[in-house]
């Protein structure tokens, strides 16, 4: 405790600050008292909740208010002229009259980082630039029907379309990575040919707290813990813990990554924090949030946003990347969604904490990937860094090992995985192969993501001559891919992938015949058209069994045209030569690009778990 206090104190007696105190005097000697409604900010309207009625202004202290109390709101509102002055003009979420005095404290202290530590933001971190176009967020919207449909709903799509994503509740203030939006889902909910759509916060405790503090408190991985501002910020966010402002052991999670669907549960993911348990209406699709779900207590710490779940055996398989050893653990859930098996640390030739996203599993094996980029401590060049001069490698360890005895590593130089497509066992029991985008330029994912292309590669390992093969599948820029689920783990030839240009944004669909190792067919969305990841939905006669079915069913997703500003649930029929359009909904607003979306069967949204 004793050291965040020491870091605050500096910060206040820093050279930075000095002018600041000046201000004070000089031009705040005789104001007066002023009332400020935060809501009034055309921005922070459109972030603000729907259900929202909370106008209440905020209270700015002046001078004349002679109190310890007082003189912490005056220095919050000097903070908040001179952010005015600086380049960058953004609303500022203020504290309100009735926090706490530690919570005011802190938040000036965070306004003084922004502005005299971290003056000059990189576009990477910028939210004037992030936040830009159909990257800024939404308000929660009501299940509201969609009356405006071209074309058939094919009858395999009743059920649940959704789709993860950051959508930030509060404008920020300093700097703020795409990465670090609050989770929202965008539901589209279909039923004998009827749509409705929704959007839902995950009712994280991030969120909730923050809903009530009326501002962001929790600290940021990806672009607040950087430099001498990042050291700065860790004191601060130590401050906020010890003065009980948010407890760390509710959950630190955005939950904006991804979805699962498991042993009757519906599960928001992201992998820095346990699950949230959701429940999507069987009715009119709205979506409420049930907390965080620890499995009966037998997972006490976070889990990969990207789980693995064995269409044949329905067990779900995970894993989990730490600071400290272990820098991996493996684990593997029942298919009832109990987690009875111990977990499986990995400490053999892991010296150093690994940026692993995602994994792949085969009906014997778990593939892990350790690629060139690391976790580093606050307060370096960036918290992800990349090492070009290490040797990416695999990690193959049996499906249901019990310790890391039999864990075997293979290099694989210069390739780096972010999302697995499939792998499976070859016929000959003695490879494994794995399909995967591997990002080239990989140093520059955090920084400038629109820089990077990804080809996609099949790798083969030879268990046993420990020789590795790869094969290039596309030199296009391929990212973000689904295929039947009805095949992961098993051979499969087809495989649906955005078409990234530049990625985040996908300008189209590349379906891939991997036996062939090529294109066979395209659907490019059109001028200033983007979507997300696509998803494929199998139809009913698909089952998973003959070669001649797999692609039997439909790719979706959500598009947004930019020119027209409206989005779209685009139905592609998978198996025709191209990816042609069946049907369209137009949507009652714009849905903001994301990450990761899931299709839920109508019989999987009866099937829910009830809410107790």
């Amino acid at each position: 405790m004793q050291s965040s206090f020491s870091t605050i104190s500096t910060l206040f007696q820093s050279r930075q600050a000095l002018p600041l105190l000046n201000t004070i005097i000089s031009k705040y000697s005789s104001s007066d008292t002023k009332l400020i409604n935060p809501r009034s900010h055309p921005i922070s309207r459109s972030i603000s909740s729907s259900s929202s009625n909370d106008n209440t202004p905020i209270f700015i202290s002046t001078t004349k208010t002679i109190s310890t109390t007082g003189s912490t709101i005056l220095l919050s509102s000097l903070l908040q002229t001179a952010a005015k002055k600086q380049r960058r003009s953004v609303p500022t979420a203020l504290p309100s009259s009735s926090s706490s005095l530690p919570v005011m404290v802190c938040d000036a202290l965070e306004q003084a980082i922004n502005e005299f530590m971290e003056p000059t933001l990189r576009p990477s971190v910028d939210p004037t630039h992030v936040l830009a176009g159909n990257f800024s967020p939404v308000s929660e919207l009501p299940p509201t029907d969609c009356p405006e449909i071209e074309g058939e709903l094919p009858a395999c799509l009743d059920g649940a379309y959704i789709r993860n994503g950051p959508n930030p509740q509060h404008y920020p203030t300093g700097s703020h990575h795409l990465f670090e939006g609050d989770g929202m889902l965008h539901c589209l909910r279909i039923s004998r040919g009827h749509a409705s759509f929704c959007g839902r916060y995950v009712r994280t405790y991030k969120y909730t707290l923050e809903q009530q503090l009326g501002s962001s408190v929790l600290p940021k991985f990806f672009s607040g813990f950087r430099g001498l501002a990042g050291v700065a910020r860790v004191a601060v966010s130590m401050f906020r813990v010890l003065t009980g402002q948010f407890d760390p052991r509710k959950g630190i999670g955005l939950a904006n990554t991804s979805l699962a669907y498991f042993g009757g549960m519906l599960l928001a993911l992201c992998e820095c924090d346990l699950p949230y348990s959701i429940y999507v209406s069987p009715d009119d699709g709205d979506i409420l949030t049930i907390g965080r779900h620890d499995f009966d207590k037998r997972l006490s710490m976070w889990m990969t946003a990207h789980p693995k779940k064995d269409p044949d055996t329905g067990e779900m398989f995970a894993f989990r990347c730490g600071l400290l050893p272990p820098f991996l653990t493996y684990f593997v859930f029942d298919a009832d969604g109990t987690k009875r098996r111990p977990d499986v640390p990995i400490f053999s030739n892991m010296t150093h904490p690994s940026f692993v996203h995602d994994f792949a599993i085969t009906k014997k094996y778990a593939l892990f990937c350790d690629i060139q980029l690391g976790i580093s401590r606050p307060g370096g060049a960036s918290p992800i860094t990349c090492d070009p001069g290490k040797v990416s490698r695999i990690g193959v360890l049996p499906r249901y090992a019990t310790d890391e005895s039999q864990m075997r590593w293979f290099d694989v130089p210069g390739f780096n995985m972010m999302h697995s497509i499939n792998a499976w066992d070859d016929d000959d029991d003695t490879s494994i192969v794995l399909i995967a985008p591997n990002i080239l330029m990989i140093e520059h994912i955090l920084e400038d993501i629109k820089l990077i292309h990804c080809s996609m590669e099949k790798v083969r390992i030879d268990l046993k001559s420990g020789t590795v093969s790869r094969t290039k599948l596309s030199e296009q820029n391929l990212e973000l891919g689904a295929i039947n689920a009805a095949y992961l783990t098993k051979r499969n030839r087809y495989a649906y992938m955005g078409l990234g240009e530049p990625i985040p944004k996908i300008s189209g669909v590349v379906k891939l015949d991997l036996e062939l190792g090529k294109t066979v067919a395209t659907r490019v969305y059109g001028p200033g058209c983007y979507g997300g990841e696509p998803f494929f939905v199998p139809s009913s006669s698909s089952s998973g069994q003959g070669m001649n079915e797999e692609d039997d069913g439909y790719v979706v997703s959500y598009v947004h045209d930019e020119v027209k500003g409206e989005s779209k649930f685009l139905v592609l029929d998978a198996k025709s030569p191209e990816l042609d359009v069946v049907a369209s909904v137009k949507l009652p607003r714009r849905v903001p690009y994301g990450f990761h979306g899931l299709f839920v069967s109508e019989d999987e949204l009866k099937q829910q778990r009830p809410l107790l």
